[in-house]
């Protein structure tokens, strides 16, 4: 029998010499001098034809974060544009802009990278982390996606809005925006412009324009300051920020952002120029003019101020920080009608707003009406019961009732929440005191100190503490410490005087019976005689 026997058939892809040099042709971002950085400060000094975003991103991911080594990870990103490029061989397409569809194919539906809503920890922001983790937010995922763009040699551009980053494809004849957050979804300008209240630019921003890659760093740092800034690490917030508004002075954003932490660091003339400065670029910004509001109060300048918060509230008259902001300040300048005027228009607004009726509580407090003032912070606790600015103010109203055991709940409760208050310490300590509770009165005055021990009276009230409970030794060392604070303090003489008079140190008492005498205090001649009668 004969056994038939079939070949193998064996199908061979020839390439031709073209195809082959296709597959074989280097990245589009090959011997860049970005590649060869090792600091930011070297990227901020190239052309920006020369600059590797990645190299750059994963520059400050070495910087900024525990990361070591962040080049590795150029590798990965050389592998996935490679494998784009791959594709559009196999395809026969060119590198242009039928190459978008191949690449969010790949990165979004193949490789799973997805987008996250907001960056609250600052190492969601870095180019590493997103690689590892396969997923970014809108910044951070366009940075990827610049970056293998890249090096696939495709003319992409990152875009700012206020408020969100995108990707743009450009090249001069082809126009299109990609959004990475929706998986690489189209979206016009018209939709940005609506959705993120763009302003007009008038050539004085870069809103909407495609950017270069060191202007997109810029806006890199600008993000990283605010996620520092979220977990108050104000001096990380601080620097990033001062290199955002550096890369991109007309950037609106990085200048409020900075102006933030000036003021939040006391510098409110710094403050105030970068206030307005952002609000050159962006004028119809409520949030910013309100934070120039605060500003202008903070330096005491409260016409200014009043008219950035009118400013700010006719732009948004839903911006209900706005109006208990110019409450506030109503309330400092004793306009109390006006004050709680601008609470209600905030409670329409928001009705369960338990600071508003604190706050509330705190002018019908200042006005004297403590009943209406007790009225409106119960109601704030109704609605938060660990509201610290409410048990306070309770508490102080309390005392001016003379309501004691209603006013030490209140402190007790205020303590329970924040331990480290040290208005609430030292009034506790008195309401103690006021009972003839010595012991209780200086257990608090000595928490007080420990918190704050450069504050005299604080040492001014436990000396009296101790005195009233007849420990004179401790009585005299802490009237001694408030006197080394600030010898000015008449009464703390005296409490030394009397003091040092029970503890036989008559030359001592004298000493200090005459230096409360000239500071003002009132001292009787049976006083003045009973001392020299020991010398």
């Amino acid at each position: 029998m004969i056994k038939k026997i079939f070949p193998t058939i064996i199908c061979i892809l020839i390439l031709s010499p073209a195809l082959l040099a296709r597959r074989n042709a280097p990245l589009a971002n090959e011997n860049k001098a970005g590649l060869y950085a090792r600091s930011i400060e070297q990227v901020l000094r190239l052309r920006d034809d020369e600059v590797d975003l990645a190299t750059a991103a994963l520059i400050i991911s070495e910087y900024w974060s525990e990361m070591v080594n962040g080049r590795r990870y150029l590798a990965s990103l050389d592998d996935m544009a490679l494998e784009i490029r791959d594709r559009l061989i196999q395809r026969n397409l060119a590198v242009d802009f039928r190459a978008i569809p191949v690449m969010n194919d790949y990165l979004f539906s193949e490789l799973g990278f997805n987008s996250i809503s907001e960056a609250s920890d600052p190492n969601s922001l870095f180019l590493h982390t997103v690689m590892d983790k396969k997923q970014g937010y809108c910044l951070s995922m366009s940075i990827l996606y610049l970056s293998i763009g890249e090096r696939l040699g495709l003319p992409l551009h990152g875009v700012v809005v206020p408020g969100h980053f995108f990707v743009r494809y450009d090249d001069g004849r082809v126009r299109f925006n990609i959004e990475t957050t929706s998986k690489g979804g189209n979206a016009s300008d018209e939709h940005y412009i609506s959705k993120f209240k763009v302003p007009r630019s008038n050539g004085r921003s870069i809103y909407l324009k495609n950017l270069s890659k060191i202007q997109t760093l810029g806006c890199f740092f600008n993000n990283l300051g605010n996620s520092y800034s979220d977990i108050d690490d104000i001096e990380s917030a601080l620097q990033a920020f001062e290199r955002a508004v550096q890369i991109n002075p007309t950037l609106s954003e990085s200048r409020a952002n900075l102006a933030n932490i000036y003021l939040k660091k006391g510098h409110t003339t710094k403050a105030i120029n970068e206030y307005r400065a952002a609000l050159n670029i962006n004028p119809n910004d409520a949030k910013t003019h309100n934070n120039l509001g605060n500003a202008y109060t903070q330096s005491g300048s409260f016409s200014y101020a009043v008219s950035e918060y009118m400013r700010s509230v006719n732009l948004d008259p839903n911006f209900v920080d706005a109006y208990k902001n110019l409450a506030i300040l109503y309330s400092k300048q004793k306009r109390y009608g006006r004050a709680i005027s601008e609470l209600k228009k905030a409670l329409v607004l928001e009705p369960e707003d338990a600071g508003c009726y604190s706050q509330l509580g705190d002018i019908y407090s200042q006005m004297g009406d403590h009943e209406q003032a007790i009225t409106k912070y119960k109601k704030a606790l109704n609605i938060q019961h660990d509201l610290v600015e409410a048990h306070y103010g309770l508490a102080i109203c309390y005392n001016k009732l003379s309501m004691v055991e209603e006013e030490i709940f209140h402190y007790k409760m205020v303590l329970a929440i924040k331990p480290d208050m040290l208005s609430a310490l030292v009034n506790l300590g008195n309401a103690y005191f006021g009972q003839d509770k010595y012991g209780v009165a200086i257990e608090h005055y000595s928490k007080a100190a420990l918190l704050e021990p450069h504050e005299p009276m604080v040492y001014y009230n436990l000396g009296a503490a101790y005195s009233n409970n007849e420990n004179y030794e401790e009585a005299v060392a802490a009237y001694l410490k408030a006197v080394q604070i600030d010898p000015e303090i008449g009464d703390a003489h005296y409490g030394l005087a009397f003091g040092f008079y029970q503890l036989k140190k008559y030359d001592l008492a004298w000493e200090h019976i005459k230096i409360a005498q000239n500071l003002g205090v009132k001292v009787t001649k049976d006083q003045i005689n009973a001392i020299k009668s020991r010398l």
